[in-house]
Formats: C-alpha cells, structure tokens, sequence
C-alpha cells in the first residue's frame, strides 16, 4: 500500500470519497501486548476529530483504573467545559455496568456481559457514538457468553458510519472474517519472561 494507496480498486460503484468514509469494524487480537493501548490510541484520534467515543471494558474489574481512562474521561469534561473535541463514555462490567452497578460473582458475570452487549446494540441502533471500543470482547465470545452470530449480525447492519473496535486473544474465526481491519499482535519478547512485574505508566 505505497503512499496510502490501495492495490486495488473495486468495481462497487462508490466513489474514492464514498469508500473512504464507509465505517470500520477492527479487531485487535493475538497474544502480545499492545490490543487495548492502540484501540485507545484510536479513541485519542477520534476525540480530536470530534467523535462520540464509547468505551466498553468487559471481564476488566471496576476497580481497577487504566491510565488511559483517566486522560479520556478528562477529555470528555473538557468537551463539555469548551466544546472541544467530543464526548467521552467510560463503562467497565467488573461487578456491574456503569450505568447498574451492583455486586455480582463468577456466577453473575455471563448474564452481565449479556447485558452489556444489550446496551451495546442499542447505542448502535440509536448511532450514540461515532466509536465504540469493545475492548477484551473477545472473551465472553470465546467462552459462549454471547452469541457470536448476534454480534456478526448487528455489527453488518448497523446503520450510518459508527466505527467499532474489538480487542482480546482468541478472536472468533466468524468476527475475523466480518472485520475490515484485523491486526493480530505477536509476542516476541515480554519483561514478564525475564520475571519482572507490570510498570506505572506501562502496564497502567
């Protein structure tokens, strides 16, 4: 893809400018580290540019707070301070969703990332945001917690120009094959190996 070209041009009728604008679907998987900090870095982008983010964290504990959620969630009250930029969401399942926190166990959490995804599709059915980070999404899929066919489904029909990002090992073959964008990261060496614990600034 030399210079941002791309080595073919499909016979779909659009226009460059069409097909340039058409929204994404992308999947961040594979084993090495760096899914979830590039989909955030993609949230960064999208904020200059105004976006609606959406960010979704599911299997993550509430409690437990990422350095990027603190910078994106101050973004979203700068945009309502000044205008700039777009808003911000942040909802995490950890022992309950954001917006219904209640204490849950093991036992709660696949009904809870049923939920989740409830709410996911209507925020799409409703275009509330202009980017929607699922981030390690990938594991209620793999463990059957939500019907994958579901996802592949309301993600092919959803309307206007929402783009969605899906991170987490193990992607489903059906949800790689829906993507437009799919990016697997590959261990090649990690500090864990050589017994040395996650960083600040690093790790969160």
């Amino acid at each position: 893809m030399p210079q941002g070209r791309p080595n073919v041009i499909p016979d779909d009728g659009l226009t460059t400018r069409q097909r340039r604008h058409q929204p994404l679907l992308a999947v961040h998987t594979g084993d090495g580290k760096g899914k979830s900090t590039a989909a955030f870095g993609l949230a960064l982008r999208g904020w200059n540019q105004g976006w609606r983010i959406g960010v979704f964290q599911f299997v993550k504990s509430a409690k437990w707070r990422i350095g990027e959620q603190t910078v994106l969630e101050r973004l979203g009250r700068l945009h309502e301070e000044t205008g700039e930029g777009g808003p911000v969401e942040w909802h995490k399942m950890g022992s309950g969703w954001s917006w219904i926190r209640k204490e849950g166990s093991a036992e709660d959490h696949a009904a809870a990332a049923a939920e989740g995804w409830a709410e996911i599709k209507r925020r799409l059915a409703d275009q509330t945001h202009d980017l929607l980070i699922l981030d390690e999404f990938t594991y209620p899929l793999d463990w059957g917690w939500i019907d994958v066919g579901d996802v592949v489904s309301a993600l092919a029909e959803r309307p206007g120009r929402q783009h969605v990002v899906i991170t987490g090992r193990r992607a489903h073959p059906r949800l790689v094959e829906a993507a437009d964008l799919v990016t697997e990261m590959a261990k090649v060496k990690h500090p864990m190996d050589a017994g040395r614990k996650g960083q600040r600034g690093i790790e969160w």
